[in-house]
């Protein structure tokens, strides 16, 4: 990460997203345990399995990532730019829940 504000941009990852190409970005934080099982962070396969098990009725078709650093004047564009356009997609995909997981 090049900007020490951070990025306040997002990424979007398919449903189908194999788990092991999933990667951490950036350095502010220790994330050895999230390397070893990256559902802690981003638990898709757990929300696979809640599908399987029919505790959910489907996981959405895509999901997102941002990063976790973010400071200055990216605070603003997170909130005002990026999180509507995220909002935007889930009520376009009829998203009833979201999990929030910090990392």
């Amino acid at each position: 990460m090049l900007n020490p504000s951070g990025d306040a941009s997002f990424r979007e990852i398919p449903a189908d997203s194999p788990v092991e190409r999933l990667v951490i970005t950036h350095n502010y934080y220790d994330h050895s345990d999230a390397l070893r099982d990256v559902n802690i962070i981003f638990p898709l396969e757990r929300l696979r399995r809640l599908e399987q098990l029919g505790e959910i009725a489907a996981v959405s078709r895509r999901h997102y990532s941002f990063m976790g650093h973010i400071t200055g004047n990216l605070i603003d564009v997170l909130v005002n730019q990026s999180v509507p356009k995220v909002v935007d997609a889930l009520v376009l995909d009829s998203v009833d829940a979201v999990v929030l997981t910090p990392a």
